[in-house]
C-alpha cells in the first residue's frame, strides 16, 4: 500500500499539501504572465525605436506616396496572419523571430504618425495609453468576474469599426464620423485589454507543462501588443495635436 506521507516526496521537491500546490500554481502563473508582459513591452519598445529612427533618418518621408508605403502598411498584417494561423506548425524559436520582425516592421508603418502629429502629443498620448493599459490589464488579471461573455460583442465591434473606417476613408470622408470611430475604437480596445488579459491568464492552465507554453507566451504578447497599439492609435487620432 502506498505511503502518501512518505517524507521522500517532500525531500524530492514535490508539493505535499493543497497549499503548496496552490503556491506552485500561483508562482507558475506569475512567471507566465510576466513573460507575456515582458515580450509585449519589449515589442512596443522596439516598434517605438524603429518608428523614431525611420522618421529621423528621412526614410518615412521618402516612402510617402510610393508603392513602398503600401508594402510597409500591409506587411504587419501578413506577420499577424502567419502567427495566428501557423502557430501550431511553428517552433517556439520561429514564433519569437516572427514576433520581433513584426514589431520592427510595425515601427516602419507607425513612423508616419511623426509626419501628422507633434512629438509632444505623441509622447503624452503614449503615456496616457500606458497608464490606461496597466489599469485595465490589472483589472482583467485580478477580477473574479467572468469577462468571456463580452468577447463576442467586442470582436463584432472591432469588425464593425473596421468597416466604418473603410467607408469613411473612401466614401463619406467625414471628420465627425472619424471622431466617433476614434471614440468607439478607444472603448473597444480598452475592453479588449481587460478581456484578453483574463483570457491569457486562463490559457495558462491549459498549456502549463506542455511544449506549447512558449508559443502561448508569444501569442499572448501579440494579443496585448495589438490592444495597446490600437488603443494608442485611436486615442492619438482623438486627442493628438496635428502638425
Amino acid at each position: 500500500m502506498a505511503n502518501w506521507n512518505d517524507p521522500r516526496a517532500s525531500a524530492a521537491g514535490f508539493p505535499t499539501s493543497a497549499t503548496q500546490m496552490d503556491a506552485a500554481v500561483d508562482a507558475g502563473l506569475r512567471s507566465y504572465m510576466l513573460s507575456v508582459y515582458n515580450y509585449m513591452a519589449s515589442g512596443v519598445l522596439l516598434t517605438g525605436i524603429v518608428a523614431l529612427l525611420a522618421y529621423q533618418s528621412g526614410f518615412t518621408a521618402s516612402m510617402v506616396g510610393t508603392p513602398l508605403m503600401w508594402v510597409v502598411a500591409l506587411a504587419p498584417l501578413a506577420f499577424v496572419l502567419v502567427l495566428s494561423f501557423g502557430i501550431n506548425k511553428l517552433s517556439t524559436g520561429a514564433a519569437q523571430a516572427i514576433y520581433w520582425v513584426y514589431a520592427a516592421v510595425m515601427g516602419l508603418s507607425m513612423s508616419t504618425i511623426f509626419l501628422a502629429f507633434s512629438g509632444v502629443s505623441i509622447a503624452q498620448t503614449f503615456f496616457a495609453t500606458a497608464a490606461a493599459f496597466l489599469g485595465l490589464s490589472l483589472y482583467g488579471y485580478t477580477t473574479k468576474k467572468d469577462l468571456s461573455g463580452f468577447g463576442t460583442f467586442l470582436i463584432m465591434g472591432v469588425i464593425g469599426i473596421l468597416v466604418a473606417m473603410l467607408l469613411n476613408a473612401f466614401i463619406f470622408q467625414s471628420g465627425a464620423m472619424a471622431t466617433a470611430i476614434s471614440v468607439v475604437g478607444v472603448l473597444l480596445f480598452a475592453g479588449l485589454t481587460a478581456y484578453d488579459t483574463q483570457k491569457i491568464k486562463s490559457m495558462y492552465f491549459y498549456v502549463q507543462g506542455t511544449d506549447f507554453i512558449g508559443k502561448s507566451v508569444i501569442m499572448g504578447a501579440l494579443t496585448l501588443y495589438l490592444d495597446f497599439v490600437n488603443m494608442f492609435t485611436f486615442l492619438l487620432n482623438l486627442l493628438g495635436n496635428r502638425e
